[in-house]
């Protein structure tokens, strides 16, 4: 007599990844366009960007050694993305205590900021990548407490 598996198994895995996809289905449903997004929650997207960079290129030069970083290496692409951080800032982080009084978020925001401009001066040997990855979370955390407070 042969046995036959029970088909038990392979609708089991169907019906979950059916439920996941549906997850997938109703956020972007639930998902806001880019023009409702508050300053905060755009700039938090630039520092996830910039964090991404960071990583990025510092995997892509150490496990390519004899590559030359003429772009993304360049002081210049960096310090107009401090600029463009520090624009954000202002407008954000400004806007939101004169929004709700408190000055925690631009406090927390300016220390980010000051440590990104200080990693800028740091010798390219990785410390600068990690100074930098440091201060654009802490940036990115003084923007969710003005989003938070602005609610």
């Amino acid at each position: 007599m042969t046995q036959v598996a029970s088909p038990a198994p392979v609708l089991t895995r169907a019906v979950s990844f059916l439920g996941r996809w549906g997850a997938v289905v109703r956020a972007a449903r639930e998902s806001r366009p880019l023009t409702s997004l508050s300053g905060d929650q755009l700039a938090m997207g630039l520092s996830g960007l910039c964090l991404v960079h960071c990583l990025a290129t510092t995997v892509f030069f150490a496990s390519i050694a004899s590559v030359g970083g003429v772009f993304l290496d360049n002081h210049l692409f960096h310090e107009i993305g401090l600029i463009i951080a520090i624009g954000f800032a202002l407008i954000t982080l400004i806007s939101g205590v004169l929004s709700h009084g408190y000055m925690m978020p631009f406090a927390v925001g300016s220390f980010g900021l000051g440590m990104m401009a200080g990693a800028l001066s740091r010798p390219h040997d990785g410390s600068e990548v990690l100074a930098t990855m440091i201060g654009v979370a802490v940036v990115a955390l003084g923007h969710d407490l003005n989003r938070r407070a602005r609610h």
